[in-house]
């Protein structure tokens, strides 16, 4: 059995570290250590409290206060507990801070968001890709992005790859969530990650600039590795979807991390864009705060003081972790791919359903987090069980599909599938 040092105590953590409590048999010994220690000690007495387990074996569960981004501080707590992978739950701000602890302790690496510098609302993986060389020597691995997206819609990409497709030519990553946890305005992740996201420039991967019919102008075009970045205003693109099990559904183009990696990792792809369904309220709200200046990620003087407003609106919001009794509906996430296998056109989805009200019976939260925490485990499982150890900085859609897949249908996200899907125009 192995043991685990688990990083960060929100709701994604909490999902996590419960979803490896139910499988002792892998998880023998979990560590989850995070700057507010109560907030770990919340997550192992919830685990406590259900009984999690399996045969009568338990996983044995310790916390501890840590702050991540105190490189020496978490080397120390790394050698001392001894895991086999750290899993990093934390902030996207600290996975550089991490990969470098995890580097200097020798340990191998997982998280579920790519690195974003704090002072700047930017992400990508160049700044972890950087360490490929690093962990190759080192003969550790590193597996990025290892939540729903980015994670599996990365696996749901390979594993299209694998079975069904020679090319796959187009992609779109189609997330909603038709949860409603009753308030006027909430995040259902990190409100400062969020929001970030949410208002920062959309964008889509294509191949050919040349063939693309944009919605935006040409100049907002930059090159990427084999394609190019198509740059709009944050919003600008909007589509309607008619989503199983939750219904119609405004969604909006964002630009998201497994974009980038797609580009480079699908074969024959010509254009990739991510979507995302946002209410009228919710948008209406982040219209007032944008506004404002509450999303700002810059330091103001306030009566003598530095403070970042966005992390002043995150204090007043709901904490997500609270969410879980009050969501009701369900999520549907997944990826339409369009391509040919045999010389044939093929057109496939595969996505998942979740109910955010069977989550919280289950496991104390709501889909949005269950989404990302199962994943988060799944990929930690893959690893300690062999089938996922390649050496390096990876992400998920460079390994084997298979066995992730299946361990969805075990673990609480079963997928499904449709070789006649209504494409998005």
């Amino acid at each position: 059995m192995a043991r685990v040092m688990l990083i960060g105590a929100g709701g994604v953590a909490g999902v996590a570290a419960a979803k490896m409590a139910q499988n002792p048999d892998v998880f023998g010994e979990l560590l989850i250590a995070s700057r507010t220690k109560a907030r770990c000690d919340a997550i192992k007495a919830g685990i406590e409290k259900r009984g999690f387990g399996k045969g009568g074996a338990r996983t044995a569960v310790s916390t501890a206060q840590l702050d991540a981004m105190d490189v020496s501080a978490t080397v120390a707590t790394i050698k001392s507990f001894r895991p086999d992978i750290v899993m990093n739950i934390a902030l996207p701000y600290q996975d550089l801070a991490i990969m470098d602890a995890c580097l200097e302790a020798g340990v191998s690496y997982l998280d579920t968001a790519n690195y974003e510098p704090p002072d700047e609302a930017h992400f990508e993986y160049s700044w972890q890709w950087a360490y490929r060389e690093k962990f190759e020597k080192a003969g550790l691995t590193a597996i990025l992005g290892c939540g729903f997206d980015p994670g599996v819609t990365q696996v749901f990409s390979a594993y299209a790859q694998k079975h069904y497709f020679d090319t796959i030519e187009t992609l779109d990553i189609l997330d909603c969530n038709g949860g409603d946890h009753g308030y006027p305005f909430a995040t259902n992740f990190n409100p400062e990650i969020n929001i970030r996201e949410v208002a920062a420039k959309g964008s889509y991967w294509v191949s050919d600039p040349a063939a693309d019919k944009p919605e935006v102008a040409v100049e907002n075009r930059k090159a990427y590795a084999n394609g190019w970045w198509v740059e709009t205003a944050p919003m600008a693109i909007k589509r309607e979807y008619d989503f199983d099990q939750v219904g119609r559904k405004d969604m909006y183009l964002l630009h998201h991390e497994e974009l980038e990696s797609l580009g480079c990792n699908l074969k024959g792809i010509k254009r990739i864009r991510f979507f995302m369904t946002f209410g009228q309220s919710y948008l209406t709200h982040l219209k007032c705060l944008e506004n404002v200046g509450l999303t700002r990620i810059d330091p103001i003087d306030f009566k003598g003081q530095k403070i970042v407003p966005i992390e002043f609106l995150k204090a007043l919001l709901p904490d997500p972790a609270s969410l879980g009794p009050r969501t009701k509906g369900k999520t549907n996430i997944g990826c339409i791919f369009h391509g040919e296998k045999g010389g044939k056109p093929v057109d496939y989805y595969v996505y998942n359903v979740c109910d955010h009200q069977e989550c919280y019976a289950e496991v104390g939260s709501q889909a949005i987090s269950y989404t990302t925490g199962v994943p988060a485990m799944i990929g930690a499982k893959m690893f300690l069980e062999g089938k996922w150890t390649r050496k390096g900085v990876h992400t998920c859609e460079e390994f084997d599909p298979d066995p992730f897949m299946a361990e969805l249908n075990v673990q609480g996200l079963p997928w499904k599938e449709d070789f006649d899907p209504v494409k998005v125009p």
